[in-house]
């Protein structure tokens, strides 16, 4: 059994991303809707077609500036992988991969122009603490904002998918219990909505456990669990599609009963009674404001 991780505090994120957030929200709309880019978040596994193809569309299609972040990965070769995957498979000629291991490299210059510049930013899989800690607070990190905050769309799988949510699941803790203080959680990018929080390769490795255990330790906070060749297309109005093969699940524990009981370990037991659980299929619909299913569009 793994260590009981202690859940983390959040830091403040950037002063520049919470600016840049709020200035991308319209007088009246809902605060949680920062950036007005697009978002196309695969649990892992193999990549679905239909996903990628919908990444490239709203990058601007295969002509456009693309940047992928590999930062996740210790594989020596995974900026190779990324261009091969963008340029070889996807005709995509101008997609470029930042070699980003640090906070330095992610100050470099050519860098900051390229993020910039880019109209679609797709982060790689491996440990999502790898790109938050070279990321937060840099130069590049502030371009990829900025670029997202005037309509880049911003993609990625498995780490890079868990990354996207202000509240960062780590990979840290004991996932076989349903307790307080049993995830690790830290602060990650933040273009989701506000109150989203992301698990990837959720159905394929029987991720419930962890999921439940943030929400019911937070229940204001909205999960969402994409399984591998799965992907939620975010859309800047904050709702989503399923794209892939298999399913994405959303738990809200918003209006319904957590109970807790103390344990010798410091660690509560956690309950609940009239949690909502939506299983999405490829095609289906949800609103990330409302909390609510949307109807199924036309044609499906």
């Amino acid at each position: 059994m793994k260590h009981p991780v202690t859940l983390r505090p959040l830091r403040r994120l950037p002063l520049l991303f919470l600016v840049l957030a709020l200035a991308a929200v319209p007088a009246g709309a809902e605060p949680a809707l920062a950036g007005r880019g697009h978002l196309v978040l695969i649990g892992g596994g193999e990549k679905p077609a239909d996903a990628m193809l919908k990444f490239i569309e709203l990058s601007g299609g295969k002509d456009a500036p693309i940047v992928m972040i590999p930062t996740a990965s210790t594989d020596a070769d995974a900026p190779e992988f990324y261009e091969k995957l963008f340029r070889e498979t996807f005709g995509c000629e101008k997609a470029v991969s930042l070699r980003i291991r640090s906070k330095a490299d992610a100050s470099r210059p050519d860098y900051v122009e390229l993020a910039a510049r880019a109209r679609g930013i797709f982060f790689g899989g491996g440990d999502q603490i790898r790109i938050t800690g070279a990321l937060l607070g840099t130069p590049v990190g502030d371009a990829i904002a900025r670029s997202f905050a005037h309509g880049a769309v911003v993609g990625g799988t498995s780490a890079g998918t868990a990354c996207q949510s202000e509240v960062m699941i780590t990979g840290e803790g004991d996932f076989s219990v349903i307790r307080t203080r049993s995830v690790e959680t830290w602060q990650g990018l933040g273009f989701l909505p506000a109150g989203v929080v992301v698990d990837q390769h959720f159905i394929k490795r029987q991720r419930e456990n962890r999921l439940l255990s943030v929400i019911l330790e937070n229940p204001s906070l909205l999960g969402v669990g994409v399984d591998e060749e799965t992907a939620i297309w975010v859309r800047p109005d904050g709702t989503f599609q399923v794209l892939g093969k298999s399913s994405v699940m959303v738990v809200d524990a918003k209006g319904a009963a957590p109970s807790r009981q103390a344990r010798p370990t410091g660690q509560d037991s956690l309950g609940v009674h009239d949690l909502k659980v939506h299983v999405l299929l490829p095609g289906e619909q949800f609103d990330l404001g409302s909390r609510a299913v949307l109807p199924v569009p036309p044609g499906r």
